[in-house]
């Protein structure tokens, strides 16, 4: 759900060149050009290349591409900062990021994965502070929203974490279900992303979603979701329990009203 760092490997090269912050697929080998010998290759620029490299997870070679830029921009930074991310060299990641955000102060990917280094490094707080940072230039990214309600709930602050969670979930009914490929994002410890995930599936259930409200249910009580009452007594859940899925559920995890 809400990802410990960005998985990016499913999207397309066509993407990567129209978004500057999007990550795409690698290309195994330099494509032939239709009007070229066997002999002649087209040559990729250092950024395409980087992203590539950055899609199939070959964090080390994406730095290396990207490093051929000369001339780096923003954007390139922010790349860097993340291939760093990947490899959890979280000072590195901080420093690309903050050069990024030099020369680009309102540059809201950045901001969200500075935040998303502070909160690996545990510092809740400050992660927040640039969580909101990036909202407040863009406040119609949910994936930044998902990122805020993990940084409420690794305070504990439960009612604010459900308030972000709402926020992302009414800006986009799909962001629990899919990674965004721009932004770093940040994980719960397993007690907490089940609180979370229990709070999903309940705005899914209102939602009439019900095949994704039993996932996510399922999902906390994998995690260790042990609340039977507010599972079998929450008034949001009326309709889900109602349904075969819910009962189904119910008998795997051996659950019984007391």
């Amino acid at each position: 759900m809400i990802r410990c760092l960005v998985e990016v490997a499913r999207i397309g090269l066509v993407a990567a060149m129209a978004a500057p912050a999007a990550i795409t697929p690698h290309g195994a080998a330099p494509q032939m050009s239709p009007a070229s010998t066997p002999s002649s290759t087209i040559t990729l620029p250092p950024e395409t290349l980087g992203d590539l490299a950055l899609a199939r997870q070959q964090y080390i070679q994406a730095i290396a591409d990207y490093q051929e830029i000369p001339h780096k921009s923003a954007v390139i930074w922010n790349k860097i900062g993340i291939a760093y991310h990947h490899l959890f060299a979280y000072d590195v990641a901080r420093r690309d990021y903050e050069r990024a955000l030099h020369m680009r102060p309102d540059f809201p990917q950045a901001l969200n994965n500075l935040g998303a280094v502070y909160y690996a490094k545990k510092k809740y707080g400050k992660a927040e502070k640039f969580y909101r940072k990036s909202l407040g230039l863009d406040p119609n990214d949910a994936a930044v929203y998902s990122n805020l309600a993990v940084a409420y709930f690794a305070q504990a602050r439960v009612p604010q974490g459900i308030e972000a969670i709402r926020a992302a979930f009414d800006l986009d009914p799909n962001i629990f279900s899919t990674d965004s490929p721009q932004l770093i994002s940040s994980s719960l410890p397993a007690r907490e992303r089940a609180e979370q995930d229990f709070c999903v599936a309940r705005l899914f259930a209102q939602a009439g979603n019900f095949r994704e409200a039993i996932n996510f249910l399922r999902r906390a009580l994998n995690e260790g979701f042990d609340d039977q009452k507010k599972i079998l007594e929450d008034h949001t859940l009326a309709s889900l329990r109602a349904t075969p899925e819910f009962a189904e559920l119910m008998s795997e995890q051996k659950l019984q009203k007391q």
